[in-house]
């Protein structure tokens, strides 16, 4: 006889023997989507799911070619004027000097204020925080060379933004970050790829949040634990430049400015509004097999546009001021493609949602194993 059961509150009894062991309605329901589509089409509609979620025991491994490079060509035949929009940005420059004045005159202003006060942990959080991640992107920005024309040029910028973050950070993620665009997703030269280890450790909602929280550490210490690059004279000036000014700042004024320096970059890469680029760019959502998404939404001014990071991959010689201008050049590649429509909610979503965690990254094999070695000596000067 089939096994019955009453739904309290209705009074109706309710067959469980046709729901194959399920307990609940709920139980098997998959989350509410979490990216949207600005045009929706017949293989898309934004609203259902894709595909189904993904197996969280592995990273997502695929055979296919990393999609900016088929895009970029079919955008410039649609649309050569595209061209027109490349090459570099003079505003740069100010709001790098802009920004690391701010720094600076906060960092000495807070020299007779407790670090564990609230007001010191306010503006590291509030100002510091979003300014330093914005020193992140401008470094970003100024390792495709789209501050000035030269290369030095662009990377004695580089430098000088670096000052606030507190520790010597430019030379090695100018490496680091062409290789993730030359090989996006090739396991063992993106170093922006989580490793076994933390798919190991993290893949349940405390690590989740672990990661979340300290995810500045995971992107400063894991490319050196995958693959080392060789030691240029700008990882020197880099270095000497650096520990120079934390010097000057710590001689004159105490410790204590260099605590709101290294508070404002940890913030900038934890719980904070701007640090859900971080997780937006390149995990997998929805059952999808798309490897980079966008945002479009207001934090964009704060962050160089990084959100439109479709559109920086598939150009990354176009600076951050002309990406919406792509974007509107060309809506049929990129209207119909899942963005996020917020960034603070990427990282909830990211924390409570069983669909994705550290699994949710697209990886392919090297295409030669020998590019991880020919990769590393690429940048020698």
């Amino acid at each position: 006889m089939a096994a019955q059961s009453v739904c309290k509150g209705t009074g109706s009894e309710i067959d469980f023997s046709y729901f194959g062991g399920a307990e609940s309605f709920t139980e098997g329901k998959r989350s509410l989507r979490r990216t949207a589509v600005v045009s929706p089409t017949e293989k898309d509609d934004g609203v259902s799911y894709p595909g189904p979620p993904q197996d969280p025991a592995d990273f997502l491994w695929i055979m296919t070619e990393e999609p900016h490079r088929s895009r970029r060509m079919a955008i410039m035949k649609a649309h050569p004027e595209v061209t027109k929009l490349m090459g570099y940005e003079p505003l740069t420059k100010y709001v790098v000097l802009a920004v690391v004045s701010l720094q600076l005159y906060l960092a000495v202003y807070l020299r007779h204020t407790h670090p564990l006060s609230f007001r010191f942990l306010f503006l590291a959080y509030a100002v510091g925080g979003t300014a330093n991640q914005n020193l992140f992107l401008a470094i970003h920005e100024i390792t495709h060379n789209l501050a000035f024309k030269g290369i030095n040029a662009n990377k004695a910028l580089a430098v000088f933004a670096n000052l606030p973050i507190g520790i010597p950070y430019f030379a090695a993620f100018k490496k680091y970050h062409i290789e993730h665009h030359k090989h996006l997703g090739e396991d063992g030269i993106d170093t922006d790829l989580p490793t076994n280890f933390e798919l190991l450790c993290l893949n349940n909602v405390l690590g989740k949040t672990f990661f979340a929280t300290f995810q500045i550490l995971f992107y400063a210490l894991r490319p050196g634990l995958v693959r080392m690059q060789t030691f240029t004279r700008w990882h020197l000036y880099n270095v000497a430049v650096q520990l120079l000014v934390d010097y000057v700042l710590l001689r004159t004024f105490g410790v204590r400015p260099i605590l709101y320096l290294l508070f404002s970059s940890f913030f900038a890469g934890s719980l904070h509004p701007c640090a859900g680029h971080f997780i937006a760019e390149h995990y997998v959502w929805d059952g999808l097999n798309q490897e980079t998404y966008s945002y479009y939404g207001p934090l964009n001014i704060l962050a160089y546009n990084v959100g439109y990071h479709n559109e920086h991959h598939d150009f990354p010689s176009i600076p951050w001021t002309r990406l919406p201008a792509l974007r509107a050049l060309a809506p049929e590649f990129y209207d119909i493609l899942p963005s996020h429509p917020s960034w603070p909610m990427v990282i909830v979503n990211f924390i409570r949602d069983k669909e994705v965690g550290i699994f949710a990254r697209a990886k392919r094999i090297a295409k030669n194993s020998k590019q991880k070695h020919e990769s590393s000596s690429s940048d020698r000067e």
